[in-house]
């Protein structure tokens, strides 16, 4: 199992929180399916089968948090009750007013909502107490902060801080495709975007296209930076940057892909070999992108807090 994107997050190294201890925080919190009555349910699970809620290997924490939301459109409820005050208004003389509406499409919202379909979703979370990350992988951010939320209410005094560097993303990028010169140890490949700091916010992109340093810099000159640029590390693991140091689209290579095929032979033990795999080589990756970008910035208020 590899992660596709990194939210990033940092913790104090060591993190003296054993996983028996961090489990115990959030048994309170384990997943329950939606009842009839809910539109949504949240908690956590054990990342494998009949596992603990804390799966570790070799000093390394998996979290999963599962999501199951009720299928229940507005437009739906609307329907039903625009068709409900339409009766109602033929039996009582006049329209229904607001209050009478409001309390109509609630009544229609517990009626339907037994019989809504809902979806399950998944999202994992990557601790290493050892290095001090926390890492979920969500494509946005405001995924990431549903994980955060709840650990925040488990884990007393949670002490999670935003990843901020002494270089930004965009001024790290921008010198990287002008400079045509990537940071030690990457390369730069062939997706990257360029978006004007003027109100028009004119953006160019190239994908799967030869980038030309000249043609970047004439972009440069004109006003635009860097936002986007899609790198390779250590011949390894390719992925996208971004200019909120969030770290999109990884694809392991194939000396990855081989050493992964080679992981054990039945479920368990591929899924452990997989694990140990890819946040050894994450752990090294984070430390790389932190260092090209100047190394990380500590700062008084980087501590997050609870939502």
């Amino acid at each position: 199992m590899w992660f596709k994107n990194l939210q990033i997050y940092r913790l104090p190294a060591p993190w003296p929180v054993s996983a028996e201890q961090l489990a115990g925080h959030l048994s309170a919190q384990q997943f329950t399916a939606c009842t009839s009555a809910e539109m949504q349910s949240q908690g956590w699970v054990p990342p494998r089968p009949n596992g603990d809620l804390v799966h570790i290997v070799n000093r390394q924490y998996l979290l999963q948090l599962d999501t199951e939301k009720k299928l229940l459109p507005a437009s739906v409820i609307n329907q039903v009750a625009k068709a409900r005050a339409a009766e109602l208004e033929e039996q009582q003389g006049f329209a229904c007013g607001r209050k009478q509406m409001k309390e109509l499409k609630e009544q229609v919202t517990d009626e339907l909502l037994p019989r809504a379909f809902s979806i399950l979703r998944s999202t994992f979370a990557w601790i290493d107490p050892v290095n001090g990350w926390l890492v979920v992988d969500a494509a946005s951010p405001a995924k990431a902060e549903e994980v955060l939320k709840l650990l925040f209410k488990a884990v007393p005094k949670f002490p999670l801080e935003s990843l901020r560097t002494q270089i930004s993303p965009v001024a790290a990028m921008t010198d990287w495709v002008v400079s045509d010169e990537a940071p030690q140890g990457f390369t730069v490949d062939q997706d990257t975007e360029l978006r004007s700091t003027a109100e028009s916010k004119a953006t160019v992109r190239y994908v799967r296209h030869t980038l030309e340093a000249n043609d970047l810099r004439r972009h440069v000159e004109t006003g635009k930076q860097c936002t986007r640029l899609a790198l390779t590390w250590a011949d390894k693991v390719s992925f996208v940057l971004t200019e909120n140091l969030t770290i999109k689209r990884i694809a392991p290579l194939d000396v990855l892909k081989e050493d992964t095929d080679a992981a054990g032979k039945n479920d368990d033990e591929r899924f452990d070999g997989d694990f140990m795999l890819m946040t050894g080589e994450f752990a090294q990756l984070l430390a790389a992108v932190v260092d090209a970008l100047g190394g990380a910035l500590t700062e008084p208020d980087q501590q997050l807090k609870a939502a």
